[in-house]
């Protein structure tokens, strides 16, 4: 199909909301008072980019006319408002001349990443959160459009069902774990990363939600809290000592099964969890607890015990 006759239906619809929303054309007079920029505002933008992706800006509220904040409200920029003075860009060029850039967004765009970001935190500002600039995402150059997509009417990275898939791009390793077995309902999309995590506003090297893991496991495991009259210990400092939170191959989430876990800690002499065959048990007669070899047979709050007999957390 050749230019001539491509089809300029997307170009009526973009030219209808212009005229049904006379907010939509910028200030003639704050256009004058900025050199550089477009004096037909976003006219001259859906000129060329006249594709769904780009009119769908239309249902977010980067694009609300009567809103004086969003880009598109009375006297604002429009798309120049996030691009940049987009005249030349927008002009005519000459044959042979490579057409001026505007600024563009996302991992493989040319304009650097801390010029994108600064445009989206000029607005943003309040989403962006104190812990921001010492988190591992701002050290390591993420774009906000890396997560985020600003002209879509649902942006993927704030829905619960398709959060994880934004995240698992970057984070491969935890898109592994979570396929695993026993894992957070990631898959089912019933949670997703951000309950746990927090992306904009933690200097922590994880982002976790709360200060430490183990507050951020308590939002959800408020009875896991305590405080118990008998405390197990790497349960009260850290709750990864035992569990693999992106996903295990063991019930429970924990990293190993018993009793290999808790004789990591615990010393196996002496302790009836040592392998042993029905032979070896008084009068030939083979235990279930001791054949399973599984410490939490018998030590079943192992998170901790109330129970005045509770000291070795069996009860």
């Amino acid at each position: 199909m050749t230019k001539q006759n491509k089809p300029r239906g997307l170009a009526l619809a973009a030219l209808l909301v212009a005229m049904s929303f006379p907010g939509l054309v910028a200030s003639q007079a704050l256009q004058e008072d900025e050199p550089g920029y477009s004096r037909e505002g976003a006219d001259s933008c859906f000129a060329c980019h006249d594709d769904q992706q780009t009119l769908a800006i239309f249902r977010t509220k980067h694009a609300v006319p009567s809103d004086a904040d969003s880009p598109f409200g009375h006297g604002q920029l429009q798309c120049e408002s996030c691009h940049g003075p987009s005249g030349d860009h927008a002009g005519r060029v000459r044959r042979g001349q490579e057409r001026p850039a505007s600024i563009d967004f996302g991992a493989d765009s040319a304009t650097p990443i801390p010029v994108q970001n600064g445009l989206c935190i000029e607005c943003h500002s309040a989403d962006q959160g104190s812990g921001w600039h010492a988190s591992g995402h701002d050290s390591d150059d993420i774009a906000c459009a890396d997560c985020h997509v600003s002209h879509a009417a649902s942006d993927p990275v704030m829905a619960t069902a398709t959060q994880p898939e934004i995240c698992f791009d970057c984070h491969q390793y935890e898109r592994s774990q979570a396929l695993k077995p026993f894992s957070h309902p990631l898959r089912e999309g019933k949670m997703d990363c951000s309950s746990c995590h927090s992306t904009h506003g933690n200097s922590t090297d994880t982002q976790f939600a709360q200060a430490a893991l183990n507050g951020t496991c308590y939002d959800c495991h408020a009875e896991k809290r305590g405080p118990y009259l008998w405390e197990h210990a790497p349960a009260v400092e850290d709750c990864g000592s035992c569990h693999d939170p992106h996903g295990s191959n063991n019930p429970g989430m924990v990293s190993l099964r018993g009793p290999m876990l808790c004789q990591g800690c615990h010393s196996q002499a002496g302790h009836p969890s040592i392998p042993r065959t029905p032979d070896e048990l008084a009068g030939g007669m083979p235990s279930q607890y001791l054949l399973s070899r599984n410490c939490m047979n018998c030590h079943t709050a192992v998170h901790g015990s109330n129970h005045p007999s509770g000291s070795n957390l069996m009860r």
